[in-house]
């Protein structure tokens, strides 16, 4: 039945971005609404190409983040809203598409999140040997498409990074199997392929110094609980001038994470006075060895398969601007990981800025096309379209940003809305059962909140036999079954 009193809003992406906007969204429509000449009340459907919901925190986060359980709690605590109406394995550009949801919504909000890796440019980067962070981190988080197995025969590997990402990537090479099966939910695939897993030796390289790191310091204070592992450094490296500690000082987080590195620098060295042991003090069969002022410009090969990976020393300035020096040195390893960026997913019909590799938008606003390939330097804004999350501002921030941009783009919405003169309802289709009638004519048989619910009862069961609060399920058709049958 027809309600042209409440809007209808569609939210491509069920990640931290969709699921966090929605809920935004309708506490700020509450709010505004009626001061703005607009309906209070809003229906939202939530599309998700995966058959579950929750995006980056379920599939793009280490499995040891202690955050993520209490992330993901509230993140289905907002789903279980009657506003709020889950399609999760409905991929948009498949099974919808932009003419699809333009009659029947008011507004539509991409949300769509970052799956590809930035490449990596160096000579020798197609060698076999040679992983992108993102296809890593799926097989780890059991992703429904990702890899079933890993290669993980060498016995010395490097990263090649400065943020979080690189550091989940060196941290799950380093883990010790057992120790990560009795914390996470990681499926028994997964616990498999670390249980194997031969690298002893571990090189992290930083191009800039030790001052320009965008770590986390969370994630600097679960790398020092490592079991069987010892962090090696340089102290050259920590020998940073007053102007970088004064530059530093200027921003809390940059500033707390110094603090961290240098706490890891004082952990580093006992580790090493003790005879190479690990946190707790026992024998460390593993070495972590950070390096910053380190960059990357060539993986060497032989066969066609990595042997090394070919450095220059570099010098970083108070102003964080890196200098070459022409200093260069050999680390033999068997394979090279990069964890440089993620490139957030294009979407069928809407412009792509490359240069920013975000969708192309204005404060969150769909443009015709991206501001620097327009003749005048600006471009045209798409009424009813808009963009939040990583697909609004590039792979970057964390869930702080995620809900700063919510804030931003819903209140972009709501004055467009309160500016059309229409109270915001101008979709032509306003039968909330149209979409459902259209996926079903498409064959298409979405899962929602409570077919998730189904999944996650099945996880939480399959945990408990192994005295495990969750248990992963990877299989795409699996999860169908549980939620559909």
């Amino acid at each position: 039945m027809s309600n042209d009193n409440e809007l209808r809003i569609a939210v491509v992406g069920a990640g931290p971005a969709g699921v966090y906007s929605s809920d935004i969204f309708l506490r700020q429509l509450k709010k505004t609404g009626e001061e703005l000449g607009l309906p209070t009340k809003a229906r939202i459907d939530l599309f998700e190409k995966l058959p579950v919901p929750f995006g980056l925190v379920r599939y793009g986060v280490a499995p040891d983040h202690p955050a993520i359980k209490y992330i993901a709690d509230a993140l289905e605590k907002t789903l279980d809203n009657p506003d709020i109406h889950l399609y999760c394995d409905v991929e948009f550009g498949q099974d919808l598409t932009l003419d699809d949801l333009m009659p029947r919504y008011d507004a539509v909000l991409f949300a769509t999140g970052a799956v590809a890796d930035r490449p990596l440019t160096i000579p020798g980067a197609d060698l076999d040997g040679v992983h992108g962070a993102a296809r890593f981190v799926e097989w780890y988080d059991g992703y429904p498409t990702g890899a079933r197995t890993w290669p993980l025969d060498a016995e010395k590997v490097a990263v090649i990074g400065g943020g979080n990402v690189a550091m989940d990537v060196a941290r799950e090479l380093m883990r010790d199997a057992d120790d990560l099966k009795g914390r996470t939910d990681i499926p028994d695939n997964v616990y498999e392929g670390i249980k194997a897993n031969k690298a002893r030796e571990l090189h992290l390289f930083i191009r800039r110094g030790v001052a320009q790191a965008k770590f986390s310091v969370q994630e600097l204070r679960e790398l020092e609980k490592l079991p069987g592992v010892q962090i090696v450094i340089d102290e050259d490296d920590f020998d940073l001038d007053e102007d970088t500690i004064e530059q530093a000082g200027k921003d809390k987080l940059t500033r707390q994470m110094v603090e961290e590195l240098f706490a890891i620098r004082e952990m580093a060295e006992d580790m090493e006075d003790d005879g190479g042991v690990d946190f707790e003090g026992n024998p460390a069969p593993k070495k972590y060895i950070m390096h910053f002022n380190s960059a990357p410009s060539e993986v060497l090969g032989a066969d066609g398969k990595v042997t090394g990976l070919h450095v220059e020393r570099t010098e970083t300035g108070a102003d964080g601007v890196m200098r070459h020096t022409g200093e260069f040195t050999d680390y033999p390893v068997g394979a090279v990981y990069h964890a440089i960026g993620y490139k957030p997913a294009s979407v069928p019909g809407v412009a792509y800025d490359e240069q920013r590799s975000v969708l192309a938008n204005e404060e969150g606003r769909i443009l015709a096309e991206p501001a620097l390939t327009a003749e005048t330097g600006k471009s045209t804004v798409r009424p009813r379209l808009y963009a939040t999350g990583w697909a609004k501002r590039g792979p970057v921030g964390l869930i702080g940003s995620t809900k700063s941009d919510a804030l931003l783009i819903v209140g972009n919405m709501l004055q467009d809305f309160a500016a059309d003169g229409k109270g915001g309802c101008v979709a032509t289709d306003r039968d909330p059962e149209s979409i459902d009638r259209l996926l079903a004519s498409r064959g298409v048989k979405p899962i929602d909140f409570a077919g998730w619910k189904k999944v996650d009862a099945y996880e939480r069961a399959e945990g408990a036999k192994e005295g495990r609060e969750h248990k992963k399920v990877i299989d795409p058709d699996q999860m169908r079954s549980l939620a559909l049958g």
